[in-house]
This record gives structure tokens, C-alpha cells and sequence, in this order.
């Protein structure tokens, strides 16, 4: 064996919870765990990344929802405002 120690993807994942989502120092959390820095910085780098990426996507597909409904409603109202000055006539 090489003498490396394997993490499941589970226990790196609640690691790099800890430093972004609990706001714990990248080294208190690496002294806690007994893993060293540049470990942990490999994996919030290896797993911090996606869940961002999965947020924003979600955001801008929340945003353009709600654009698309905003100009619907500012188009319906044009046009009703439109009709109502040209009845009045």
C-alpha cells in the first residue's frame, strides 16, 4: 500500500460544509479532522464548485420565469390601455 488514508466523498463533502456553508477556518477544520490543508482545499475545490453552479442555474431559470410573466403582464396592459384611448374616441 502507499500509506495513503482514502475519505469517502461523504466525509469530504461534510468537510467542505464546514469551511463554506458553517463558516469554520479551512484550518481548524483540517487540525479537527486530522487531514491536512491542502487536502481540504483539494476538495472544496473538488466539491464546492457544482452546488454554486446548481444554485445560479436555478436562479437564472427563476429570473427568466418571472421576466417572461412581467413583460406578459406589461404587454396585456399596454394593450388594454391602448383599446381604452381608442374607445373613448
Amino acid at each position: 500500500m502507499s500509506g495513503q488514508i482514502r475519505y469517502s466523498d461523504e466525509f469530504k463533502i461534510d468537510a467542505v460544509a464546514q469551511v463554506t456553508e458553517r463558516s469554520y477556518s479551512v484550518k481548524d477544520v483540517a487540525e479537527r479532522l486530522g487531514v491536512s490543508t491542502k487536502s481540504l482545499y483539494t476538495w472544496m475545490a473538488q466539491f464546492s464548485k457544482p452546488q454554486r453552479q446548481t444554485d445560479q442555474e436555478a436562479e437564472v431559470r427563476r429570473l427568466k420565469k418571472e421576466l417572461a410573466r412581467v413583460t406578459e403582464e406589461r404587454d396585456l396592459l399596454k394593450n388594454r390601455s391602448g383599446l381604452e384611448a381608442a374607445c373613448a374616441r
